[in-house]
């Protein structure tokens, strides 16, 4: 079955990623706002829509309303919500429709998603993941525009 979402627990992923807005407590709008970005960079390498949850009472305040989009999902779990509870709720919800890959290195979760027939990977494998699937979108681009370069020139 096709991958149709990736859920990742954005802070279990901010903490494993220290590499990640290096010096930003892991917790700030800073930290989020880089995994946000990088993610969406991945989504646009590999197509796959991806849904980013974090814990808390709801979205800090001053959170602006924007920050999802069809492609890249930010959601805040509210007062007495885990992001765990929601990655379950989704992983469930999305089972007519394929598997999905959760993201997160509570294993208890991991078992859960997989459980409901989806995909589980550690923070760091996935890391890697999207670390090599960058790579190789940024070569693909490379050529890309070493070919059009070379189109351009000899069209004059």
């Amino acid at each position: 079955m096709a991958l149709v979402r990736i859920l990742v627990d954005g802070y279990s992923l901010l903490h494993s990623w220290p590499e990640l807005a290096p010096g930003k407590p892991r917790h700030s709008a800073a930290a989020r706002d880089e995994l946000v970005f990088i993610l969406t960079r991945y989504h646009d390498a590999i197509g796959t829509p991806i849904t980013i949850f974090f814990d808390g009472g709801g979205a800090p305040p001053g959170t602006p309303k924007s920050e999802s989009t069809i492609h890249v999902e930010v959601l805040f779990s509210r007062a007495g919500q885990t992001a765990d509870e929601m990655i379950e709720r989704a992983a469930h919800r999305f089972q007519p429709y394929g598997e999905v890959l959760a993201v997160t290195d509570d294993n208890t979760e991991r078992d859960v998603v997989v459980g409901l027939g989806g995909q589980a990977a550690s923070c760091l494998n996935f890391i890697r993941d999207l670390e090599s699937a960058l790579a190789e979108s940024a070569d693909d681009l490379k050529h890309y525009n070493r070919i059009e370069r070379n189109r351009f020139r000899q069209a004059r």
